[in-house]
Order: structure tokens, then C-alpha cells, then sequence
């Protein structure tokens, strides 16, 4: 089969390796124009203008690891001899709070690095896979049509901006958060996709280091931690690199001067679990922002009748999130899995079946792990809000309480620990860690144990104080 796949980034390049060993022919349509570097020159020479976010702090959860030993053993040797890090979070942790190393414990392990890095490693690999084909400097302009399925327009192949055209037997949308879909669909008389879209409400402050040594800071709390109305980020990278990050409401005006560096390094100053993640030389004289993103997920086949065949969207052209929970890309790659294995039982299928069985497929592999990423963002955000209102954030939603239990209670138990790394490395869905009534029981007791501790970190009056520099911290 002759596959198109509009977009060169990670899920693009991911799912473009996993079809090209099943045999297809796949061209790689990337509009960035500029080849990947040498992956040691990746994170200073390679602005890769056409992902918002490559410069923001990243996180390759357990998930995409496992994804890439199981399925691309040769990227894994890749990376790793480009200095990706292999990380272990529970070999971080005092084993009198695990209980100590247990058989299994190798699938909570990550393979991260820095966006870029990743990316142009990924990048050289798929370049050197039998049966790719990258073409950089490639601006999709449109689709072009055969014969329709009834009311079904199909899509043949894209133009591009140049006019000229690739003939297809298929099309991936892999063109990410900014996908034209709906334009491109539209162009074609195709009926209108069922967008649901909302401003994720978050914003995020986030600056990069090395050590001078190759070592990292010592893991002394969450990587991903709440401070009241703050979240902290800090997460382990490549070659003696890491990133702190902090997150909040884009309502809450008073956090807009963590744009300037000194406001931003009091505020992670005054927070003693990861005050120490500043230890090390700075990456960007400058804070890396972003905001105004978008959860949005497209529905293709609304109805269960599919608006185009021939044309699939896969991961963020299909569905995003808020960056913070680090969950793309491991979602992208489960979507990737799922459309090669579609792919595998697609003889005799036309394209209209196709079309409708990827839409299947789709609802039932990744759209709960969107779905619970939402619902974790609608309620930390609500919490947020009520806390500058200085209220107390309730709600009825069963697991939504459970999952804030569960990371209240996470060092209490070996067990509780790992069922927490279970859902936040994107292994497990919730429903499944609290299928069981008496492990629900015992997060319980403990998060009302460990509510009772003394709360760390500054309350918002003190934060108020670090951010206008009257307090120390």
C-alpha cells in the first residue's frame, strides 16, 4: 500500500516506521523545511518551527517506552547511545517506601530527553527504514479525490502548495495540534467533522539545565507535584539535562510575572521539594512560555458514518490534550499500534470500511485514556479556581477523588505507589486500579492519614509574597 503521512513529527515518524515493516510504501510530507542535525546539536541548532511545544520541557512516560522495546528495538539503541535516559522512578526512592525492588518494576521505567533530541533521532532512523521516504519543505495544500463512495467523498492523494500532486492509496493526518483537517475536508464537500474544543486553562513557565557532571537532581518528592494553586514540573532529560516547569490558571493574573527569570527562580526557590532541580546551569537565559492550548478531540465519524475514506487522522491530529500530564505522545503510539494492527486485517476491506473500522478502533483503544486526561484537567482546574476563591474544591465524580487519594497516598505502601506510577505513566486506566474494593479502601485510609501531615510548600498568601519579592522563601 502506498501511504501519505502529513507530518514528520514524533507520531508521524513513529507510524510511519511501523508501516514501513509491514511492507508499505510511505512518504513523509514534513512542512519544516530544515533536516535534523546531529542529535548532540539538536537542542541548539534546531528551532523546528512547525512544533509549538519542542522547546517546552517533555516527559516520554513508561508507556512510549514500552512501546519502543516492543516494537522499535533499534530506535531504543539509538537513543540511548545519544544519551537519552533510561529512568528508573522507582529506583529513586528510598526502598524503606517501596518495600524494596520487585520483579515487574522494569515496566515503570522511562526513556526520555528533550524534545528535539528525541525527535532527530527518531528522525535518522526513519530515514534509514527500508520503504521511507521523508520530503521536507512539503506544504500540504489540499486533498485530491477519486471516485466516491456513495455520499462519501475519497481521497487519492494531496496537493501541495507547488501544485503538485502525490497519488495514495491512503492518507495519515499526523500534522499534529494545528492540523488543517477540517479546512481540507471542507475543500472537498466532505461533511463536517464533530469537533469538541475547549482552552485547556492552563499556562506554563519552564526553563532547562545540566549539570556539570552528567548527574541529576535526587528524586526528594513527586516529579509532578501541587502546590496549592501550583503545579511543579520537574522532570528528568538527556545528558545531564533536566526541566523545571510551573503550571497554573491562565485566570490567575498574579502568575503572569513568571515571565521574568528572577520572579520565576524565588518562586521554585521557596518550594522544598524540588528547590534543589535549580543546582545547575541554565539552558535559556530566558522563561519559555506557552499558552492558549487547546483540548480538542475530532470525531471523523460522527453518527458511525465516516466523512472522507481514504484520509485517517492519527494522534494529535486527532485528539490533544493539556501538555502537563505528559501523555501525547505514549497516546499517539498506542494509536499508531492500532492503526498497523487495523492495517494487518484490512485485505478485502474497501475504503469506506476502512475508514469506519479505524473510527472503531479508535473509540475503543485511545479515546478512554483522552477521556480520563480531560477529566483530570477539568477538575485540577475547578480545584484551582476554588482555591482562589478560597474555597474548598468538592465534587461527586468517584474517581476523580479516588485518583487525588491515590497521589495524597502514594507513599504509603509499596502497592499504593506503584498503582499511582501505573496510572501516570499511562499504563493502566483508572477504572482498573480501582477495580478492587479493599485496595480502594486502603487509599483511602491512608490519603485521610497522610491529610493530617503538615502541608508543604507555601500557602497563596506566601506565594503571593515570593512572586512581589517580599518573601523568601
Amino acid at each position: 500500500m502506498r501511504v501519505t503521512v502529513i507530518g514528520g513529527g514524533m507520531i508521524g515518524l513513529c507510524t510511519t516506521m511501523l508501516l514501513a515493516r509491514d511492507g508499505h510504501e510511505v512518504t513523509i510530507l514534513e512542512r519544516d523545511a530544515a533536516e535534523p542535525p546531529d542529535p548532540a546539536d539538536a537542542w541548539d541548532h534546531w528551532e523546528r518551527r512547525g512544533v509549538n511545544q519542542a522547546r517546552l520541557p517533555h516527559l516520554f512516560l513508561a508507556r512510549f517506552r514500552a512501546f519502543l522495546d516492543t516494537e522499535l528495538p533499534e530506535l531504543v539503541t539509538d537513543l540511548e547511545a545519544a544519551g537519552a535516559l533510561r529512568y528508573s522512578v522507582v529506583g529513586q526512592i528510598p526502598a524503606e517506601l517501596t518495600g524494596g525492588a520487585r520483579a515487574g518494576d522494569d515496566a515503570l521505567d522511562m526513556l526520555t530527553g528533550r524534545r528535539t533530541v528525541i525527535e532527530a533521532v527518531t528522525a535518522a532512523r526513519a530515514a534509514v527504514t527500508p520503504g521511507v521516504t521523508i520530503r521536507r519543505g512539503s506544504v500540504v495544500a489540499g486533498m485530491v479525490t477519486g471516485a466516491a463512495d456513495g455520499n462519501v467523498p475519497h481521497v487519492s492523494g494531496v496537493r501541495l502548495d507547488s501544485g503538485a500532486e502525490i497519488d495514495s492509496d491512503l492518507v495519515l493526518d499526523a500534522s499534529g495540534r494545528r492540523s488543517a483537517l477540517p479546512g481540507w475536508l471542507e475543500a472537498i464537500d466532505a461533511a463536517p467533522c464533530r469537533d469538541e474544543v475547549e482552552d485547556s486553562g492552563f499556562v506554563y513557565y519552564g526553563r532547562h539545565f545540566r549539570s556539570a557532571d552528567g548527574t541529576l537532581p535526587p528524586l526528594i518528592g513527586p516529579a509532578r507535584f501541587d502546590y496549592g494553586t501550583l503545579t511543579v514540573l520537574a522532570l528528568p532529560a538527556d545528558n545531564g539535562t533536566w526541566s523545571v516547569t510551573l503550571v497554573g490558571s491562565s485566570t490567575d493574573t498574579a502568575l503572569r510575572a513568571l515571565r521574568d527569570v528572577d520572579t520565576w527562580t524565588r518562586v521554585v526557590r521557596s518550594l522544598p521539594l524540588h528547590a534543589h532541580w535549580l543546582d545547575g546551569e541554565p539552558l535559556e537565559d530566558h522563561i519559555v512560555f506557552m499558552g492558549k492550548i487547546e483540548d480538542r478531540i475530532r470525531d471523523t465519524a460522527p453518527g458511525g458514518v465516516p466523512v472522507a475514506s481514504g484520509l485517517l487522522a492519527v494522534g494529535d491530529a486527532w485528539a490533544c490534550t493539556n501538555p502537563s500530564l505528559g501523555r501525547g505522545v505514549s497516546i499517539g503510539s498506542m494509536h499508531a499500534v492500532a492503526l498497523r494492527d487495523l492495517l494487518r486485517r484490512a485485505d478485502g476491506m474497501g475504503p469506506l470500511e476502512l475508514a469506519t473500522g479505524w473510527a472503531e478502533a479508535t473509540r475503543s483503544t485511545v479515546e478512554p485514556w483522552y477521556r480520563t486526561t480531560l477529566r483530570v484537567d477539568r477538575h485540577r482546574l475547578r480545584e484551582v479556581d476554588a482555591q482562589l476563591a478560597g474555597e474548598t474544591y468538592e465534587t461527586d465524580d468517584e474517581e476523580w477523588n479516588q485518583l487525588r487519594a491515590l497521589e495524597r497516598a502514594t507513599l504509603a505502601s509499596g502497592d499504593i505507589l506503584r498503582a499511582q506510577l501505573m496510572t501516570s505513566m499511562c499504563l493502566v486506566l483508572p477504572e482498573e486500579i480501582f477495580s478492587d474494593p479493599a485496595f480502594v479502601r486502603s487509599v483511602i485510609e491512608a490519603a485521610a492519614a497522610a491529610d493530617d501531615e503538615p502541608t508543604l510548600g507555601p500557602d497563596r498568601a506566601a506565594l503571593l509574597e515570593t512572586i512581589g519579592g517580599t518573601h523568601a522563601g
